[in-house]
């Protein structure tokens, strides 16, 4: 469903100017073909974002809230023919020349950002730069509870690609063999700075937002999507704290196998007896200063994903448990598929 408010009046505009921190808008007219273009951009990236009371997406109509247009300069005169989304119709306001669509970012009610014209790369850029802010300001708010935030990340997100963890179903979130001490599974897409990386009694207080294995080091994760995928990357953060003299230190996961489009969350012996369709085997030098492991999947056995089985089969090291803190998905959204139904894809191995 989405989370894009259409502003139906100058009074609903300004009461989400002073409610939310940050409102996303996008100066719109139905005529215009950059504007219908980058719309499915739009969408997506406020599907990943929205946080009540914190970002908020909205599109206004410029023929439709002509009050909303002319207080921020922006006034159409016609309705040429915009082909292309690298074209931008250039019209008049009482200023200035304004590219169409113009994308505005209010930050604590003020212009922050002007971003004219249809440039993808650009809106993603802005806008994450700004959620990531959010975010580190607002934890105690629940700001990347769906699980977008990152900017506690190292590195760029692959050309072309987004962060879709927000695209997780979280009701059908399943994970077997995990100890009931820690976190619930829905942590591991919280989008929020994991605590592991702050140490201390600070983070102690604020609580276990991790998994841990329980009877052994095996997990098994099941994530269900509310869209139809194209996986490119995954991302596994895991901090095991510094061992201790009493301390039982849990390890990093080491071999992973994942299968895309199950109905349902395989259990371990039933996993041992189906041919993954990726298995990794991750080392020490895998993971980086934020404890994060980066995965490069086979593009082309991961195009139309409607759900991933992850299955940690083993850690990293010679304990007895395994531990994850956070689990990011980098890729493209796709269609909806209707919520309750899960019908398996061929994933290429032809049974």
């Amino acid at each position: 469903m989405s989370k894009t408010i259409n502003i139906s009046s100058s009074e609903e505009f300004e009461g989400l100017l002073k409610s939310s921190r940050i409102v996303v808008t996008d100066f719109y007219a139905d005529w215009c073909g950059p504007c219908k273009a980058i719309a499915p951009i739009y969408e997506q990236l406020s599907a990943q974002l929205s946080r009540q009371n914190q970002i908020t997406f909205v599109k206004v109509n410029v023929d439709n809230q002509k009050e909303i247009a002319a207080k921020y300069g922006i006034t159409a005169y016609g309705a040429p023919h915009c082909p292309k989304l690298t074209d931008s119709f250039i019209w008049e306001s009482a200023n200035t020349p304004i590219s169409m669509p113009t994308f505005m970012i209010f930050k604590a009610g003020k212009v922050e950002e002007k971003i004219q014209g249809a440039d993808p790369r650009k809106l993603q850029a802005v806008i994450k730069k700004l959620a990531a802010e959010a975010e580190g300001g607002a934890s105690s708010s629940g700001f990347g509870a769906s699980g977008s935030g990152s900017g506690w990340r190292k590195g760029d997100l692959p050309r072309g690609y987004t962060d879709v963890t927000g695209e997780v179903d979280v009701k059908g979130l399943e994970l077997l063999n995990s100890d009931s001490e820690f976190g619930s599974v829905r942590v591991l897409i919280d989008g929020a700075k994991p605590t592991g990386l702050s140490g201390g009694k600070a983070a102690e207080s604020k609580g276990k937002d991790w998994v841990e294995s329980d009877t052994d080091e095996q997990l098994m994760l099941f994530m269900p999507f509310q869209s139809t995928l194209k996986v490119h990357t995954l991302q596994i953060t895991s901090l095991p704290p510094k061992a201790g003299d009493d301390d039982e230190v849990p390890m990093r996961p080491k071999t992973i196998q994942i299968y895309p489009n199950r109905a349902h969350i395989l259990g371990f012996e039933e996993a041992e007896d189906i041919p993954a369709t990726q298995s990794i085997t991750l080392s020490e030098k895998d993971w980086d200063e934020t404890g994060t492991a980066t995965i490069s999947l086979r593009f082309v056995k991961f195009q139309n994903v409607m759900s991933l089985v992850l299955f940690i089969v083993d850690g990293d090291g010679e304990g007895e448990k395994v531990r994850i803190d956070r689990v990011r998905i980098i890729g493209e959204t796709g269609e909806k598929r209707e919520m309750g139904k899960l019908e398996k894809v061929d994933d290429g191995h032809g049974h």
